[in-house]
């Protein structure tokens, strides 16, 4: 289907941002040819018209998501991928793995930058440590002490472990460039460790939305502060390129069957594991009925 207006959020509501399936059917609109196409599906809806104040939907929040055996999506949001990896490795690349992509797009990191990353071992952290790799540059991770070396093995150049005081492990004025998803108590000594002219870059709050900021932090140092939510148009496309050239690889941790998604969420809220959680849904009308 081409597109559908906008309604408020109202429940039930299936959720699932991740998907990777194949097209069985085609609204009208949108050719028939289109029917057995392998697809990832960008999981930002923006408005037709692109605008940063137009309407932003979300797979799996706004509408229903991909915690099913079937999903639908405007068709422009179901983009053609080829690619030898499984379904389960490429659903773990759309939402984690765009967000990430967007953080180091609007920070603008560059290849020989210092880059530090918060909350490295989850989804979008582990995603960021690969996307900054990708573009050269050097990658600072902060992570729990059990994590450290899968986000080493995952490209990180250092590591700290989650905790530690960042002021006195990296010293003042030493990052060109943060991209946090955790904020929280902590969040000051991240300015403190930028650079003058540095770029700080979030799209999460894991630890706490509330921070302290002391405003000749940002002003002395000339320090420019992104928000992240609307993923810029080419950062979806450029990832789909990524994968399909071999740039990144997945970090599935664990496959669930679609009727253990309760023993999933249990265990992605337990927090031990790095990279992503994926559901497998039923193949067949036989599954599903022993499901």
């Amino acid at each position: 289907m081409p597109g559908w207006s906008g309604a408020a959020l109202d429940f039930p509501r299936i959720q699932g941002a991740d998907v990777c399936g194949t097209i069985v059917a085609t609204g009208e609109g949108i050719g028939a040819a289109r029917v057995g196409e392998r697809v990832l599906v960008e999981p930002c809806l923006r408005s037709p018209d692109d605008s940063p104040a137009g309407e932003i939907r979300y797979f799996g929040s706004e509408c229903d998501g991909g915690f099913a055996q079937y999903a639908v999506i405007p068709a422009v949001y179901a983009h053609a991928i080829t690619s030898e990896m499984s379904d389960a490795e490429l659903a773990s690349f759309p939402c984690s793995y765009s967000t990430a992509e967007n953080l180091l797009t609007r920070a603008g990191v560059l290849a020989g930058e210092t880059v530090l990353i918060t909350g490295a071992s989850g989804g979008v952290g582990s995603a960021a440590v690969q996307l900054a790799g990708r573009r050269g540059a050097k990658i600072i991770a902060v992570a729990g002490q059990s994590k450290v070396d899968d986000v080493r093995a995952a490209g990180a150049d250092r590591v700290i472990p989650r905790g530690d005081d960042l002021l006195k492990t990296l010293g003042g004025e030493s990052v060109d460039v943060v991209i946090d998803v955790v904020a929280g108590p902590q969040w000051p000594q991240l300015l403190e460790i930028l650079k003058r002219g540095g770029r700080y870059a979030t799209a999460g709050a894991i630890a706490g939305p509330i921070v302290e900021l002391d405003l000749r932090t940002l002003y002395l140092k000339d320090l420019s502060l992104f928000g992240c939510t609307v993923l810029e148009p080419a950062v979806f496309p450029n990832l789909l390129g990524y994968i399909e050239n071999g740039e990144i690889r997945p970090l599935v941790s664990k496959t669930y069957p679609l009727k253990q998604i309760a023993a999933a969420q249990t265990d992605f809220l337990a927090k031990k594991f790095t990279g992503k959680l994926v559901l497998i849904p039923p193949q067949d009308r036989s599954e599903l009925a022993s499901s």
